[in-house]
């Protein structure tokens, strides 16, 4: 823009000063003056045209305003500059003054001051083969070749985004040490971001970056870059691993493992850092990412076994799951019927179990009935004997009968004394504890004993009337 304006004040300020020479000889109307002839004596009028009214306008007073302003507009991007967004400016007066611009627009400096141009972003970012490294200040080609701590190398791929100093002091001394913005960004800015990336990967082992600490270094890495380097220790431990138990001789070493552990170093419990240029310069870094960490073929198939083997025994494990849910399967079906038989089993044991109580229950009450019945007996026929014993003496003893009388009372005593004994037996009078009687009808072939005993009683009630 500029530019333009600078052609064009110098256009008007040679054109200013062209009509301030040609000014003067410049008609404003038409005149006439006489001309000689060829020939002695002959003379003629000529009518000399006006000049043209363009250059009649440029008199000197309007030549001498163009002059200034073409002056003005020649020498403009002494005085003036326009700023562009995401630039800022250090400028270096005639006098010596040094100051930086860090808003856009259009600014106003000292005529035939210096001006240098930066960029407040810049980008560094590894760029692979095929790969546009347009836009891109700091290329880095091919990835940050690193080392783990367990000894696996990787290539690392990054992106990252700087901010140059925004106070005025830290960016002019920035420029005034490194001169042109490509000597920042190739002599400090990508070899200390290549720095800080190779010292990251020195803290973590190849298996725990996979393992799911990708986050972690990629979180390092920034704070590494924006407050400085960790101080840190390393620590090596070797595991030794013998070989199966001997009874004689020395123990055989079959492998020693070797392990590391990093820690920082820490000051006042908070974690000593080592500043670098980025530091060191103020410059801010405002965005890391990690693209790609690319191992190494032999760790990709050591990894490639390893999951193998994993997918292997994840198989088994499941086989063992399998089969141990299916026993425990069988167990659960054998408890459940072993259930269902014990119920039945029980269900048939109670009713049985009911049945035979019942019976008992039926046993016993016929066991007390017949008790019942044996003490009646017993009474009974006790009362028969000493009826009939007291009947016989008293006929002993009465007067008035006969002998024949007397005879067969006697008799009729001794068969009913009889009659009672062969009930009582020896041990006394013993009936069955269960018996059948008549059915109701009148017709049977058992007599009941207890019937006849009352045909006794009323037959010797009979006698004692008849006496």
């Amino acid at each position: 823009m500029f530019t333009t304006l600078a052609i064009l004040g110098w256009i008007f300020l040679l054109g200013s000063i062209a009509m301030l020479i040609i000014y003067p000889t410049l008609r404003k109307e038409e005149t006439t003056k006489i001309v000689q002839g060829r020939f002695a004596g002959q003379e003629r009028e000529e009518t000399l045209p006006a000049s043209h009214p363009v250059l009649l306008f440029f008199n000197r007073k309007r030549s001498i305003i163009f002059l200034v302003v073409g002056l003005i507009m020649a020498l403009n991007t002494q005085f003036l500059f326009y700023a562009r967004p995401g630039h800022q400016y250090f400028i270096v007066a005639p006098t010596g003054a040094k100051y930086a611009v860090f808003t856009s627009g259009v600014k106003f400096i000292m005529p035939l001051s210096r001006i240098q141009e930066w960029q407040k972003f810049i980008d560094i970012k590894v760029v692979t083969e095929g790969e546009s490294d347009e836009g891109i200040e700091g290329v880095i080609r091919d990835g940050i070749p690193i080392r783990f701590i367990d000894q696996v190398t990787a290539n690392v791929r990054i992106s990252a985004r700087m901010q140059l100093p925004a106070d005025e002091e830290s960016f002019v001394r920035l420029a005034e040490e490194f001169r042109h913005p490509m000597n920042l960004v190739n002599n400090t800015l990508v070899p200390t971001v290549r720095e800080q990336v190779i010292n990251t990967g020195y803290m973590f082992a190849a298996q725990n970056y996979i393992s799911g600490s990708a986050a972690d270094f990629r979180m390092t890495l920034d704070e590494q870059l924006k407050d400085g380097g960790y101080s840190v220790e390393k620590t090596e431990y070797y595991d030794t691993l013998y070989s199966d138990i001997q009874v004689d001789g020395r123990r055989v070493i079959r492998d020693i493992n070797t392990r590391y552990d990093v820690s920082k170093r820490l000051k006042n419990g908070i974690p000593i850092r080592n500043p670098h240029d980025i530091t060191k310069n103020n410059i801010i870094v405002s965005q890391v990412i990690v693209d790609q960490v690319v191992l190494e073929e032999a760790f990709k198939k050591r990894l490639e076994s390893q999951r193998d083997i994993s997918a292997q025994k994840r198989i088994e494990m499941e086989k063992i799951e399998t089969a141990r849910a299916e026993q425990q399967r069988i167990v659960a079906e054998g408890e459940r019927d072993k259930a269902a038989e014990r119920v039945t089993q029980e269900k048939a044991q109670v009713g049985v179990l009911i049945s035979i109580e019942t019976q008992k229950k039926k046993e016993e009450t016929n066991k007390e009935l017949a008790k019942i019945q044996l003490e009646t007996a017993k009474l009974q026929a006790q009362t028969v004997k000493v009826n009939a014993e007291a009947k016989r003496v008293e006929l002993q003893i009465a007067d008035g009968l006969s002998e024949a009388e007397k005879y067969k009372i006697d008799k009729e005593v001794e068969r009913s004394i009889g009659v009672a004994k062969a009930f009582a037996g020896e041990s006394g009078l013993k009936l069955p504890q269960t018996y059948f009687g008549s059915d109701g009808s009148g017709k049977g072939n058992n007599t009941d004993m207890l019937s006849q005993i009352m045909m006794m009683m009323m037959a010797q009630q009979t006698l004692n009337t008849g006496k």
